[in-house]
């Protein structure tokens, strides 16, 4: 077993093939599982309707002019058109986020293979595949996936020294509320190359939306959102429009509460990382570490954005729904630190513990999600939601919710849970290993360190039984001890 946790957890073994391409099995096992065996909802939520404004582009050619953008729907134009052919658009576009996700998994590797460890890249694509938001998201049409990987493939092409930023604009456009997020990311990419000129990309994405918002409703500062606001409930600050959340405790929330904290569905995020980045090998250390400053800024603007706007929460959607980027980085920090582990006990058992929660995130939120939560959550009659016990309430958020109320499962559901959980099994037996011999080395160093004080304790406590040689000359004895007789002198 010690080689085992050696391998995995030293990055200087020499790479295996049967590993590799096992680990590459599980990833496509993992992304046809999520398309073919769980059960998908196109007609929820804002997914619903950008899929019948594009059908509606598609057959009758009327330009919807409602409030959500019609940018990421577009690229699934050609499933909408094949489920013409084969099956339907509904069976093709459920499919259409892993998809999504699935290319931008094959361009990561592409980009980075060459001088990032190919091994702490399918570590990462594990995590992000079986232990990160992503796995809920991928189940519908909503438009965070489409963001979150475009944002995603351009930063990684911009350490990769291609050309990425036409991704992050068409990523950013599809969710105008990103724009604070591209700036802060505009900044972290100026500050790291020095080259002011790349505040036009962040001009091109105010101007993408501009020009969006003009076409389809003829006012390019006309959002489409306008007195949009949710229904009013117990919580304080509920049925006002727009951004008017209290940012306290909107921040509060976002990070720390049960339902919908980063705490809990992104725990890697909050992982100290930097020094491991800057540990590794040759230009990986470099990338690495500028991708990851980009897509923590990325995440503090939509953090500070989203924790001031009236629907913070994403209703009873699995998780903080607009932080999906989150994964990215959390993933990869979660993936450093599993590749490089750290002398301290303390360090590697948090480590363990948020890779088991990062773990139990992406299985329960394939197979589960948020419906035990809803059907808890909603009052029976009425649009009327108990918003605080799903978002404040450990009893009640989705993550913990289906040990206290049993769902039925889908056949499909139960072979990829178990699937999922043979992988789970996989990532957390090596670092397990690594750490429990780790606790044992360190118990017997304890253990010998406590019998030799013991031993030096009692030596310095042991009578002493040697005369002073004053005494042996003199034919004397000390206290206690026997005189000498005259033949004994």
């Amino acid at each position: 077993m010690p080689n085992i946790a050696t391998y995995f957890t030293s990055p200087d073994v020499r790479e295996s093939k049967l590993i590799a391409r096992l680990e590459i099995g599980m990833i496509i096992g993992g992304l046809a599982g999520m398309a073919f065996l769980l059960p998908h909802a196109l007609f929820w939520g804002d997914g619903g309707w950008r899929f019948v404004y594009l059908s509606d582009l598609l057959t009758k050619g009327e330009l919807s002019d409602k409030k959500y953008s019609l940018i990421g729907p577009l690229f699934s134009a050609p499933l909408w058109l094949l489920g013409k052919i084969y099956q339907s658009p509904e069976w093709w576009c459920e499919k259409y986020n892993t998809a999504v996700f699935a290319l931008g998994l094959f361009i990561f590797y592409r980009m980075l293979r060459d001088h990032v460890s190919r091994r702490l890249l399918r570590r990462f694509f594990l995590l992000l595949t079986f232990a990160s938001m992503f796995t809920n998201h991928l189940l519908f049409y909503w438009s965070e996936v489409f963001t979150a990987v475009l944002v995603g493939i351009g930063t990684v092409c911009l350490v990769a020294k291609r050309r990425g930023w036409t991704a992050i604009v068409l990523g950013v456009a599809n969710a105008p509320a990103a724009l604070p997020a591209m700036m802060l990311l505009t900044a972290q990419r100026i500050w790291d190359t020095r080259r002011l000129r790349l505040v036009l990309a962040f001009a091109a994405a105010v101007a993408v939306v501009l020009l969006e918002a003009w076409i389809r409703r003829g006012d390019p500062f006309e959002s489409g959102y306008g007195d949009d606001r949710g229904p009013r409930t117990i919580m304080p600050f509920s049925g006002q429009p727009g951004l008017s959340y209290p940012i306290f405790f909107g921040l509060l929330s976002l990070l720390l509460s049960f339902g919908k904290g980063l705490l809990f569905f992104a725990p890697g995020l909050f992982l100290p990382v930097r020094r491991r980045l800057a540990a590794l090998p040759g230009r990986a250390a470099t990338d690495l570490t500028a991708l990851y400053r980009m897509w923590i800024a990325f995440v503090v603007g939509l953090v500070l954005l989203y924790s001031t706007y009236w629907s913070w929460s994403g209703s009873t959607f699995y998780g903080p729904r607009y932080l999906l980027f989150a994964s990215l980085p959390a993933c990869l920090a979660l993936a450093v630190r599993l590749h490089r582990q750290d002398p301290s006990i303390l360090a590697n058992t948090i480590t363990v513990l948020a890779l088991v929660l990062s773990l139990w995130v992406g299985l329960n939120g394939a197979v589960f999600g948020d419906a035990p939560a809803r059907d808890v959550c909603l009052t029976p009659t009425g649009a009327y939601f108990e918003a605080p016990l799903c978002y404040y309430t450990p009893e009640f958020s989705a993550l913990w919710v289906p040990f206290i109320h049993a769902q039925a499962v889908t056949p499909g559901q139960c072979a990829y849970l178990l699937y999922g959980l043979a992988v789970a099994v996989y990532l957390m037996t090596p670092p397990l290993v690594a750490l429990t011999t780790q606790l044992l080395t360190r118990a017997q160093v304890l253990a010998k360190g406590f019998r030799d004080d013991r031993a030096r304790a009692q030596f310095s406590k042991a009578p002493d039984l040697v005369p002073p040689l004053s005494e042996v000359l003199a034919g004397q004895s000390t206290e206690g001890r026997p005189r000498f007789g005259p033949d004994e002198q």
